[in-house]
């Protein structure tokens, strides 16, 4: 309007149309048509500026610019009849816009291209989704967490340059941002950043929304998302619920997305630092100085403020101590009734080997799950050592395994004294474990020939000082057991020969001297 305002003026101030054209830096033509619409309206020259009123002005140029009730000239009428042929034409996939135009001024259709291109995305074009400003929710509930690229730095364990992550932990309500750098996403680099990010706030918020992480999230979905394992008893332990944002969603997490912009620019952007414990002194004093103390652009207020009135006396009370992140497993149970976790053993029952269980295991405890249930229960143990419960064994072999020589001694005053007495006799002795295949051996023997039998024939055997399981099953087997045994004493008519030398006379012992 203000345009055709100022034509009409200068032409009543006695310009020419040439340098009314010139001035307004219009087409002369435009210009023409401008003052000859005016003057059919009833302007003359010489009239008052005054006589210039918007409704004149709005007349002139209604006059000019016909009014559209699609707000389309005749192009866009033109492609709107042929719709339908148009409509093919993007189905098909593979017909450009220029084709499309080509392919109509063949059929006597005239359309510019770019009335033909403004047609498609009107008509055939995905719809921009419209987006709506989320509340800010109650103070200290809400703490969204995102990670960030942010450059490189020297490792001073590796000396490599390595790729250095901010993982970002942003107050919904306050904007209140906290920063943990590491060079690395791992499960570990997690929990120490939200230990750390819980220390800084001094609570624990209800609810974190973090993005869709490997080590938060197994398996992304919109309704079911499937969360990791130990992240999941790390929220129990520290009390606060999981609420993952949507897979390419940043709008569910949007204050946490630009505070990561912001961390790169204003934090990182610029500096040298020399190493990673520099760089996290550093960002601690500007999340609590530059970050916590500007005044933020959407909310008008300092977040650092915002948060020490309204969020912090609504935090879940600061954890005590440091979290232990347990080890997770899954083993198989091998054939020895045992599985293998961090380089020890540990027995399992043996109705699961073969079977896959889920082992945690802490600097104290390793439990070991099957399908859910807790089937075992250890105390952890070093690298190299074992932990075997007798019960996980089965029964005839718990005392080889466990070599239990009580046991066996037990087992065989069981199927008779003189039995017990003959396994206390083999038993007997250092390394006594190397002789327990003797008493397994007697026990068969037990077994096939009854008890009663082996009992008498172990009599005989510690009455003669016998402690050879052979011994004692071959008496059974030619059935000698209950042979009677001859005491008769030794005659006395046994003549002594005339040169027999006494028996003092053999003496070598030290201080007896020979006769």
């Amino acid at each position: 309007m203000f345009e055709v305002r100022e034509v009409l003026r200068l032409w009543l101030l006695g310009y020419g149309l040439r340098k009314i054209a010139a001035m307004v830096r219009s087409d002369r033509k435009t210009v023409t048509r401008m003052v000859e619409v005016a003057k059919g309206l009833g302007l003359a020259a010489g009239d008052s500026i005054e006589g210039l009123s918007d409704a004149f002005v709005g007349e002139v140029m209604s006059v000019m610019r016909p009014p559209r009730p699609d707000r389309h000239g005749g192009s866009w009428a033109l492609l709107v009849v042929h719709r339908a042929k148009i409509e093919a034409w993007v189905e098909a996939g593979d017909v450009p816009a220029r084709k499309m135009v080509e392919l109509l001024t063949r059929q006597g259709i005239v359309v510019p291209e770019r009335t033909l291109n403004r047609f498609l995305a009107a008509e055939f074009a995905a719809p921009v989704p419209s987006t709506v400003r989320l509340v800010d929710g109650e103070p200290g509930v809400e703490l969204q967490v995102d990670f960030g690229e942010l450059g490189r730095m020297v490792d001073e364990e590796t000396g490599k340059r390595r790729r250095v992550w901010a993982l970002v932990f942003t107050a919904s309500l306050s904007r209140h941002t906290f920063v943990w750098l590491s060079f690395n996403q791992n499960m570990t680099t997690v929990i120490d950043g939200f230990e750390a990010a819980w220390e800084f706030f001094g609570g624990v918020f209800a609810v974190v929304i973090p993005d869709n992480m490997a080590t938060v999230v197994t398996k992304a979905d919109a309704l079911d998302p499937v969360l990791n394992q130990g992240f999941v008893e790390y929220a129990q332990a520290r009390g606060f619920v999981i609420d993952p944002a949507r897979v390419r969603s940043p709008k569910d997490k949007a204050r946490v997305e630009r505070a990561v912009q912001f961390v790169q620019t204003s934090f990182w952007a610029g500096e040298d630092f020399g190493c990673l414990v520099e760089a996290q002194t550093a960002a601690e004093v500007w999340c609590r100085s530059r970050a916590g103390l500007r005044v933020h652009r959407s909310t008008q207020t300092q977040p650092a403020v915002v948060f020490a009135e309204l969020e912090a006396p609504a935090l879940i009370a600061a954890p005590a101590e440091r979290y232990e992140l347990p080890i997770y497993r899954t083993a198989k149970v091998h054939r020895d009734h045992h599985i293998e976790v961090a380089k020890s053993l540990y027995s399992v029952p043996g109705d699961l080997i073969g079977c896959q269980v889920e082992v945690t295991a802490t600097s104290k405890l390793v439990k070991i799950f099957s399908k859910g249930s807790l089937v075992k229960c250890h105390p952890r143990q070093k690298p190299g050592a074992r932990v075997t419960d007798p019960a996980d064994l089965p029964s005839e072999l718990t005392d080889y395994a466990m070599r239990d020589i009580a046991s066996q001694q037990r087992q065989g005053f069981a199927r008779g004294d003189h039995v017990g007495a003959f396994v206390e006799a083999v038993l007997e002795g250092p390394l006594p474990w190397t002789r327990m295949r003797h008493i397994y051996k007697l026990f068969r023997a037990c077994d096939r020939y009854g008890n009663d039998r082996v009992d008498q024939a172990c009599e005989r055997a510690v009455d003669a000082q016998c402690a050879n399981v052979n011994i004692v099953i071959g008496m059974i087997e030619r059935a000698l057991e209950t042979e009677a045994v001859d005491d008769q004493p030794v005659p006395d008519n046994v003549i002594t020969g005339r040169f027999a030398r006494d028996a003092g006379h053999f003496a070598a012992g030290k201080g007896q001297a020979r006769p």
